[in-house]
């Protein structure tokens, strides 16, 4: 189905702009790409077919993998093709997990579902074919794959592909475009406000992969007047939530609206749970019942309020202090509105009181006037007093991963091991 549709659109807009990769230099009207792609041929070991890179060779790769009707793998640059049991007949691809809370999993997917979640991409953010994507997100990870590839080879929106996020880069890749359509991560769209190299013929801007910080938001929309709208989703199910506003929101925690199509509810433990057509079929090799059936058990604690969503933490990343629940996330909202602090992120450690279970850890990106004193004082009158970190941890930045993520796991494991370190250098 999928390479059907896609040699229909391709026969629809034969002659018309479809791909341009800035590395190579070279440019694809949606005819070429689909004679090159009839032409490609890749090894595909055991049934799979791994498409990689940042480049034309990705897109080809997966034509290639889709006429043959291999299981699709996409896999991030340096990385190895895991070793995954054949899947069953109806899985044409599988997707991995961000591991942000925990090790990575393959999630299978029908061509139905890979269909139904671009569908609700395109229709609910309004893609069109003449704002072209600008591709600097992987294009292996479940945001790049369904905002990039699949709009340009399901539903005709051009493609260009960046060889790199570097300001200049950009502004590169957006040359020669009227309208254009940018969909990227927090950390990407900092750096490019702060180097003031946001391309001015961006008309649709996305933000993903983490949580979008209300004040650069507001930064962006008061210097460029462009509203960057906050995408939520999941590797699981693909895209839960929007916002469709014309201006910035007035809540940080607001992730928008229910996609299209898309059907959202809380549990009786505020976990939020995904129904529709583009959920993924199972967990491969190893099923759980968190997903099928077209639902998914989110590990996310939500709110559903006014028709919007309201995205309050993980479950697994709630603090215990004393029996009571607290949220990182709420003492980072917090800490993020002192001048000195750039960034920060909390999380948990096994206190040394046990009747206190964890003590909660501010790792913190600040100016080298900050000090604990200064900013206990500026939370005082914020947070509640058992909410206050009891350790501090400067670093000089939190450089998130690929996909512009933060693990609150590997830096609670970071300051773990630093402390046994410290610990062990005092006895010594």
């Amino acid at each position: 189905m999928l390479y059907e549709r896609w040699a229909k659109v391709a026969a629809a807009r034969r002659n018309e702009f479809a791909l341009r990769d800035l590395a190579s230099s070279r440019r694809w009207t949606f005819g070429e790409l689909f004679d090159a792609g009839e032409r490609t041929s890749v090894p595909c070991p055991s049934g799979f077919c791994h498409p990689q890179g940042h480049g034309s060779e990705f897109i080809l790769t997966l034509l290639c993998g889709w006429r043959e009707k291999k299981f699709i793998l996409p896999l991030e640059i340096g990385q190895s093709a895991p070793a995954i049991p054949t899947p069953p007949a109806w899985c044409v691809h599988l997707k991995s997990t961000s591991a942000t809370t925990g090790a990575s999993r393959a999630v299978g997917f029908t061509e139905t579902q890979l269909a139904a979640d671009a569908e609700s991409i395109v229709a609910t953010m309004g893609l069109r074919a003449d704002w072209p994507n600008l591709g600097v997100i992987s294009m292996a990870h479940s945001y790049g794959f369904s905002n990039l590839v699949l709009p340009l080879l399901l539903h005709g929106i051009p493609l260009i592909l960046s060889p790199s996020a570097l300001p200049e880069v950009l502004k590169r890749a957006a040359e020669g475009e009227c309208h254009s359509t940018l969909a990227a991560v927090p950390a990407l769209w900092r750096v490019w406000h702060e180097a003031d190299s946001i391309p001015a013929n961006v008309r649709l801007a996305i933000s993903a992969g983490a949580p979008l910080p209300l004040e650069l938001e507001r930064a962006v929309y008061n210097t460029k007047g462009l509203k960057i709208h906050n995408f939520y989703g999941s590797s699981e199910c693909g895209a839960i939530a929007y916002d469709a506003s014309d201006t910035p929101r007035t809540d940080e925690a607001c992730v928008g609206a229910p996609m299209r199509e898309v059907n959202l509810s809380v549990n009786e433990t505020g976990l939020l749970t995904v129904r529709s057509n583009a959920v993924g079929e199972t967990y491969w090799p190893a099923p759980q019942t968190t997903l099928g059936n077209d639902c998914f058990e989110t590990s996310d604690l939500a709110e559903l309020k006014d028709g919007l969503v309201f995205w309050r933490g993980r479950a697994s990343e709630i603090i215990n202090v004393a029996g009571r629940k607290v949220s990182p996330l709420a003492i980072e909202h917090a800490l993020t509105e002192h001048p000195q602090v750039r960034a920060c992120l909390v999380f948990g450690v096994p206190a040394l009181d046990p009747g206190r279970a964890e003590d909660v850890v501010a790792c913190v990106v600040a100016e080298s006037t900050a000090r604990p004193d200064i900013l206990r004082d500026f939370l005082s009158t914020r947070i509640a007093p058992w909410q206050m970190p009891r350790d501090w941890w400067f670093v000089d930045s939190l450089q998130p991963n690929s996909l512009g993520k933060l693990s609150r796991t590997a830096w609670r494991q970071k300051y773990l091991e630093r402390a046994a370190t410290e610990s062990q250098t005092q006895t010594t």
